[in-house]
């Protein structure tokens, strides 16, 4: 056995976009163990439940994240929409798909930008931020904001999207394509790319199973999935959905899936363009959660499961309302893919996780 050291990684890193704190225990240039120190960001926001309107509470949990703003808007309105058994027109629940859909898009492309930085491609790093940004142009023309929306509230969403200007939105995203595809092909044939990524951080489908990893880092292991497969909301009206998965289970893998992913959002898009219904967008809501009434709701943001849990108490207030996220759940994973990987590779595997420490520390 050699000697052993502890070297200190983050939350400062020239490679991480996210204050990820890690105690390395390293052996020679081997990394035996990885300890997670993880922080919290006290932002009041399961106590402020008990101060804010639970209608008005939207735009607090929009504020968690602004990368899976939209997602936890809708998330937490699923809540309340099951705690009051409140029915949301066909139309809202298709244009909610549409704008998660959207940031499931913009979010995979800006963290294929940021691995690209990590390699040191400050060219495609570029090139992945500009194909991001037409996404964001397409939120700033329906919703106003560009990270911020503001769309989603209890019973449907606040604004409209005209047929004509979802079909301009297909036409985008069909536009992009191309690009994508290309971008794609340049990364993930690159030798170097291969290299570094090619049977590095694997985790087997068991590992996954036992740590309940989620989102894309579970599906690259093997781990078929995905909640958006069980239907809710406007997925209902996909004709098909398969979660997109690979065997391979190491950084490579995990880049490719989400990748794929994107592509995959599109088609859910124009389906769903295709398929709209004309109905109203907001149920009128009255009322208050019951005394001890609860409900969960589950939804797939773009890095897994999230997981929401609210309690009423009889008044305008919530009782308890809570929150599990997606890298919550992957911070056991993401050290198990560091054993035994060298300390050169440890920036590029946090990475290929992707963490949000903005949902996790919270």
């Amino acid at each position: 056995m050699g000697q052993r050291t502890v070297i200190p990684f983050g939350p400062q890193h020239p490679v991480l976009p996210e204050p990820v704190h890690l105690d390395l225990i390293i052996e020679d240039e081997k990394v035996i163990e990885a300890i997670p120190q993880l922080g919290f960001v006290h932002r009041g926001l399961e106590k402020l439940v008990q101060k804010k309107d639970y209608t008005a509470f939207v735009a607090v949990t929009e504020r968690i994240c602004g990368i899976c703003s939209f997602g936890h808007s809708l998330g937490y309105s699923q809540t309340i929409e099951v705690l009051m058994s409140i029915e949301v027109p066909r139309r809202a629940e298709f244009l909610r798909v549409i704008w998660h859909e959207l940031s499931r898009v913009h979010s995979h492309l800006l963290w294929l930008g940021l691995l690209a930085d990590g390699f040191g491609y400050e060219n495609l790093f570029m090139q992945c931020w500009r194909l991001r940004e037409r996404v964001l142009d397409i939120f700033e023309a329906t919703t106003g904001g560009r990270v911020i929306l503001s769309a989603c509230n209890v019973g449907g969403v606040n604004q409209d999207i005209f047929d004509e200007d979802l079909r301009g939105i297909v036409r985008v995203l069909d536009g992009m394509r191309g690009e994508f595809g290309e971008l794609s092909k340049t990364f993930f044939r690159d030798r170097s790319v291969q290299n570094r990524l090619g049977g590095v951080g694997y985790l087997s489908k068991e590992e996954a199973q036992d740590l309940c990893i989620v989102g894309p880092f579970a599906r690259a292991s093997g781990v078929e999935e995905d909640i958006r497969s069980y239907g809710y909301g406007g997925y209902s009206a996909l004709a098909s959905f398969e979660p997109i998965t690979s065997k391979r289970g190491d950084g490579y893998a995990r880049c490719e899936v989400r990748a794929r992913e994107v592509l995959q959002s599109m088609d859910i898009i124009a389906e769903l363009v295709d398929k709209i219904p004309d109905t109203p967008l907001m149920t009128s809501v009255k009322g208050a959660p019951g005394a001890d009434s609860i409900a969960v709701s589950r939804l797939e943001q773009p890095r897994g499961e999230c997981f929401y849990y609210a309690k009423g108490n009889g008044t305008k207030y919530l009782e308890r309302f809570r929150i599990r996220t997606p890298t919550s759940q992957n911070i056991a994973g993401m050290t198990k893919t560091l054993q035994g990987c060298d300390l050169a590779d440890v920036p590029l595997n946090v990475l290929t996780i992707d963490p949000c420490i903005s949902c996790t520390e919270r």
